[in-house]
């Protein structure tokens, strides 16, 4: 077979898959073969990428000896229930939220599938991927699997029972941290800088400080200790943060999101 990687689901986050793996040189233009109903998208990726495409599942899932479903969760039944699987040697990967191996494996019978969340930052290479295998999984899908998911940036292996919370945590993050940092823009608007201004200095503090702890290995409270000087502006900051709940709306919102991921699942 010609083609390597087949993936079923043109959107978001198979273009930023396909793209990063083009780029990385894991995989050529030619190696790759993608599906989507639209053909509009289809077009758009064909011309991008140089990849094939497709409006046919059952073709990528002949042709390819790694499949990736990059589908809407809701449609998982759906687009399951009109293909053939019949390589055994075929891994599957799928990066559907809150559809646990419980409903993949059996789309797939005795094939080897692995369940991964990546979130939104795989586009720059910045991800954040966890993945949990099935019972068919050898060493050699894994390490399949992580050296895809390496291309859009770090990686974990977690248990299957953890994947919602990975889901609540990481999959839905980039979300809140957006809504933080467009929060933090407003509030600088609304001390008196320019929009455009106050949209950098949320943007680059947000990211300095991720990367700091990052490179240092410091925790968070360290950090928040070190900046907080008696009497100060940052903990007279802090101080309003606790009062309006801040810390407990971001806990809860992984509880929920997990929770949500769950009931996709069920």
């Amino acid at each position: 077979m010609s083609v390597k990687l087949g993936i079923i689901g043109g959107g978001v986050m198979g273009e930023a898959l396909l793209s990063r793996l083009i780029q990385q040189q894991i995989y050529t233009p030619d190696q790759i073969l993608v599906s989507d109903p639209q053909r509009s998208r289809q077009d758009f990726l064909s011309k991008e990428y140089g990849v094939g495409v497709t409006a046919d599942n059952q073709v990528v899932v002949s042709d390819a000896q790694a499949l990736l479903l990059a589908i809407k969760p809701q449609l998982f039944k759906a687009v399951t229930a009109t293909l053939n699987p019949s390589q055994k040697e075929q891994v599957v990967i799928s990066i559907l939220a809150g559809t646990p191996l419980s409903q993949l494996e059996p789309a797939f019978p005795e094939q080897p599938v692995i369940r991964a969340m990546p979130n939104t930052p795989a586009r720059i290479g910045a991800g954040m991927t966890a993945i949990a295998p099935g019972q068919h999984t050898q060493p050699a899908h894994l390490e399949l699997a992580q050296q895809i998911f390496r291309a859009v940036g770090e990686i974990v292996e977690v248990s299957e029972s953890q994947m919602d919370a990975v889901t609540g945590l990481s999959g839905s993050g980039p979300g809140y941290v957006a809504v933080m940092i467009e929060a933090l823009t407003d509030g600088g608007v609304a001390a008196g800088l320019p929009r455009a201004i106050a949209a950098q200095l949320a943007v680059q503090t947000v990211r300095g400080t991720a990367e700091l702890l990052q490179t240092t290995g410091m925790h968070p409270a360290e950090l928040k200790d070190g900046v907080t000087s008696p009497g100060g502006t940052t903990i007279a900051g802090i101080a309003h943060l606790e009062k309006a709940g801040f810390r407990s709306a971001l806990i809860e919102a992984v509880v929920v999101a997990c929770g949500r991921s769950q009931a996709l699942g069920g």
